[in-house]
């Protein structure tokens, strides 16, 4: 069996027969531009937040020397948060660019813009450029762009300990917050499609069962979680969906995510997951934490491990350092493409 990059991730997606699993880095809360790659190519952050070819420069340098089988952009978590209104620190070559101020204080003054005009605004146009100039410089190379999901990113507008004490208190002014936001992530979202990206993977750390319990993951982070999959999966793409921590205490509702496949935090026994949900199309979930401070053999035997365990899609398990060892990449990705044999 021959496939290209962007063929075996789609057939995995659909789950169809392939070769071995994809082993991709998704981009947004799971960057691979690591230092050791900017420092060899010059192509560096947070210059490339801004401009899009150099968002798409460094994205395919991510891609040859990490060996990821796949082109990961947006570099962060805060593209969407900036165009709703918050203040962004746009970090270093070595850090990542954070929230620096939510515009909003409540879920009741949240102020609700025209969703149009907010997608020709911040870096959303240039994120959907570089997406477009991927796609067509390398057609076998599967373009993953990530958003952030709703949860999270109406926690980055709105003062983050009053948003979650309103889920509870102030459920009507809280649903209306979500609600905006989630089309505003699907207008968003069909701009990375429109540009060539070949799926969508949503990243929502706020929204875990340690932060949110049981109800709450199910009243919000679901219902909206699946409103923008739903509005992706009109335009034709695949989505992936990453949930943070252990998930003990909503793994029941896992399955009613409407995503092609689930990516977890490496706390999470992802074989132990398939076998209860044979249903779910999985992805994960090395030690990032190994990754960044582990030895190349050590990142191997791990990875082939979720090789055997038959794990879909082998990717890191949430965000990467940026001081994360790119031998230590490499040994991952090379193990996935060997079959799981070991480096």
């Amino acid at each position: 069996m021959s496939l290209s990059p962007k063929e075996r991730l789609l057939d995995t997606l659909a789950k169809k027969k392939v070769d071995r699993p994809p082993v991709v880095c998704t981009g947004g809360m799971m960057n691979a531009a690591i230092v050791d790659v900017m420092n060899r190519t010059g192509h560096t952050l947070p210059e490339g937040h801004f401009r899009s070819d150099l968002m798409a420069e460094l994205a395919t340098d991510v891609n040859q020397d990490t060996g990821f089988e796949n082109f990961g952009i947006p570099f962060c978590m805060t593209v969407e948060a900036e165009v709703l209104g918050s203040e962004i620190d746009f970090g270093t070559l070595a850090c990542e660019p954070k929230i620096a101020r939510e515009p909003f204080a409540t879920n009741a003054q949240v102020q609700f813009r025209d969703i149009d005009k907010l997608l020709d605004s911040g870096r959303i146009r240039q994120v959907a450029e570089a997406a477009l100039l991927l796609s067509r410089s390398n057609p076998d190379v599967p373009v993953i762009g990530s958003i952030t999901g709703p949860v999270s990113t109406a926690a980055s507008i709105v003062d983050p300990m009053n948003f979650l004490k309103e889920l509870h208190k102030k459920r009507e002014d809280s649903h209306r917050v979500l609600d905006y936001v989630s089309d505003f992530l699907i207008s968003f979202a069909r701009l990375l499609v429109d540009g060539g990206a070949s799926a969508i993977c949503i990243g929502d750390p706020t929204a875990t069962g340690e932060i949110l319990g049981p109800r709450m993951f199910q009243e919000y982070a679901v219902t909206y979680l699946n409103k923008v999959i739903d509005g992706i999966h009109a335009t034709g793409v695949p989505v992936l969906v990453h949930i943070c921590g252990e998930m003990k205490a909503v793994k029941s509702s896992i399955p009613q995510l409407h995503s092609d496949a689930i990516s977890t935090d490496a706390f999470v026994n992802l074989k132990a997951l398939k076998e209860e949900y044979p249903q779910l199309t999985t992805m994960g979930n090395l030690s990032t934490f190994l990754l960044e401070l582990g030895e190349p053999d050590k990142v191997s035997r791990h990875t082939a491990g979720l090789v055997r365990d038959g794990i879909d899609i082998i990717s890191p398990a949430c965000g990467l350092s940026t001081a994360s060892s790119i031998l230590n990449i490499q040994a991952m990705t090379q193990t996935v493409k060997d079959g799981g044999r070991g480096w």
